[in-house]
């Protein structure tokens, strides 16, 4: 993928203390769609992406906390079980994150 295009990526992380999970939730929740716990799905161009994870590392201990992103592909088969976060007609970004919710493809 060009850096041009955008892309889908899920970042998750494990941080060990209140207040910098606070923070890095607050980033995040700025640029992406939260789908569960702990676990953010963002939607942007891979230079907006290394400027959003050097953001993130600035408020984190590497030492104690735990953050991975994954690039995923355009044509994912996503299964989903339990209660979902958003009913199934409710778009909230284009350009996969609801293909994402919804399971389809």
């Amino acid at each position: 993928m060009a850096d041009s295009q955008n892309g889908l990526y899920m970042i998750a992380y494990d941080i060990t203390n209140p207040r910098r999970l606070s923070r890095v939730h607050r980033v995040l929740k700025k640029q992406g769609l939260p789908v569960q716990y702990s676990v953010f799905m963002v939607v942007m161009k891979r230079k907006a992406l290394l400027r959003l994870l050097e953001r993130i590392s600035q408020l984190i201990q590497p030492a104690e906390d735990d953050i991975r992103c994954y690039r995923l592909p355009e044509r994912t088969d996503i299964k989903t079980l339990g209660k979902q976060f958003f009913p199934a007609d409710v778009m909230l970004f284009t350009g996969g994150v609801n293909r994402l919710l919804s399971g389809t493809n």
